[in-house]
């Protein structure tokens, strides 16, 4: 758990710069967007918008610039490298659980906007930006690694399925519960809890 700690505030040691600036342009630029064509404004919704763009651009700072200098050459073999790491430690945390973990909000948000109902097209866009971000890796002299890609798309899947159960729960609550007024409420409790934690 402690490593699980570390990894978390490493990130976000590594990333406060560009959320911040990432969420004023996108806020300045929506807010103006939407009182410029007189649209209404959901809370929730935006939120929801504004964190997923932030989980790419995340993203993004992550696979091009952490540990920019590797001492392992390309995978191309499947399972080779994962199946190195002993169940448990540092480097399975890191690099498997890691790996499944960075992908499960591309696959939960992505499901979302697309309001999939099976998850094979998840499988197949998790396919195409795990293999992107591995080429690109490899272009800029980090490794490209199979293993990751990989792991990404069970990532990707368990993101969609997450998305299936959280959408079967909404479906079964009562209608004051699927308001705007109270999803806005949720929203900024949840907001105010994770800027709490960090």
């Amino acid at each position: 758990m402690e490593q699980v700690s570390k990894t978390i505030q490493g990130l976000i040691e590594l990333t406060w710069p560009m959320i911040i600036i990432s969420i004023v342009v996108v806020v300045s630029l929506r807010v103006t967007y939407l009182m410029k064509n007189h649209l209404h404004l959901t809370l929730y919704k935006e939120l929801l918008m504004l964190s997923f763009i932030i989980y790419i651009l995340c993203l993004f700072q992550v696979v091009t610039f952490q540990d920019a200098t590797s001492w392992s050459s390309n995978n191309f073999i499947p399972f080779r490298e994962m199946l190195r790491y002993r169940l448990g430690s540092r480097l399975f945390i890191k690099n498997v659980l890691g790996n499944i973990t960075l992908f499960i909000p591309f696959g939960l948000f992505s499901s979302h906007y697309l309001k999939l109902e099976k998850p094979y097209l998840i499988l197949l866009l998790t396919l195409i930006a795990s293999f992107s971000i591995e080429l690109v890796q490899m272009v800029i002299g980090r490794v490209f690694d199979v293993d990751d890609i990989l792991l990404n798309v069970i990532g990707g899947v368990i993101g969609f399925y997450i998305y299936r159960f959280i959408l079967k729960i909404f479906n079964k609550l009562p209608n004051f519960m699927k308001s705007e007024g109270f999803l806005n409420i949720v929203s900024i409790i949840i907001l105010v809890g994770i800027i709490a934690l960090i």
